[in-house]
């Protein structure tokens, strides 16, 4: 089972379930932590290979939906029935596709730095990867895809914090994780339209320059979907503008719980 940690204020308040990025670790959530456990009961989680969890078992062919049926074995294992999400870059794609293999424990989707296409500098980033990924050192790769995915001098603490915990990973983990970007354009269209009765909030720094522009485009097709744009912030904005990611969460949550009593 994936490393856990848990927060409980009181058993009758709502879940929020954290989940990270490629690289990350439940660590990174730390400008989040003090507000949340306020108002809510808090799940963090490790993603198989990063963190506290152990490397796991990879088989050929393994995708979105067994690292997100993980995540789903601990709600299991807690008893929570359902829960509000909260993820952050490649972390956006396993709650969607938690949404999709098992809507029934999604109460809402809230997608920081979110990946819903792959435009053409993403995948040419991910091209070279995967051409030198036997070649050169996995760290030498990262911090090279940090930099670009976070060039600017505001984004220093956010791109030093996944660097830091993307050294806890090893070489093999790392291409199996890049593995998981195969075909991903087609899949996240195809879990799009699958959740979109989902209540969604997208909240993306405004200059987060490789994904906020397909988030904008696919959140005005959305009947239930809401693009809360942070300024000064880049792709993982709850580091680089935490007072306001964590007031403009907060506030979503309140609000589903607030539609669903009406």
């Amino acid at each position: 089972m994936l490393y856990y940690r848990t927060y409980v204020k009181d058993e009758s308040l709502p879940w929020v379930t954290f989940v990270h990025g490629a690289g990350g670790s439940s660590a990174i959530w730390y400008k989040q932590m003090r507000e949340y456990k306020k108002h809510f009961n808090v799940l963090l989680v490790d993603l198989r290979g990063h963190g506290q969890s152990g490397r796991g078992t990879w088989e050929e062919g393994d995708h979105f939906s067994e690292v997100s049926l993980e995540i789903v074995e601990v709600l299991d294992h807690l008893h929570i029935p359902e829960s509000h999400f909260v993820g952050i870059s490649l972390g956006t794609i396993v709650i969607q596709t938690i949404a999709q293999d098992h809507p029934e424990r999604v109460a809402s989707m809230i997608l920081g730095g979110a990946i819903t296409e792959l435009n053409w500098r993403t995948r040419f980033l991910i091209a070279i990867a995967n051409l030198t990924k036997y070649m050169l050192p996995y760290m030498l790769l990262y911090q090279l895809f940090a930099w670009i995915i976070m060039p600017k001098r505001n984004h220093l603490e956010s791109r030093h914090a996944f660097v830091r915990q993307a050294a806890k990973m090893c070489q093999k983990e790392f291409i199996n994780w890049l593995s998981l970007t195969k075909s991903v354009n087609p899949y996240l269209g195809k879990i799009q339209s699958s959740i979109s009765h989902i209540p969604t909030l997208f909240i993306m720094g405004q200059e987060d320059h490789l994904f906020i522009k397909s988030v904008r485009s696919i959140a005005q097709k959305a009947k239930t979907a809401t693009v809360k744009v942070i300024t000064g912030a880049g792709h993982v904005c709850n580091i680089d503008k935490p007072d306001a990611f964590n007031q403009i969460t907060i506030d979503f949550i309140r609000r589903q719980k607030r539609r669903l009593a009406s």
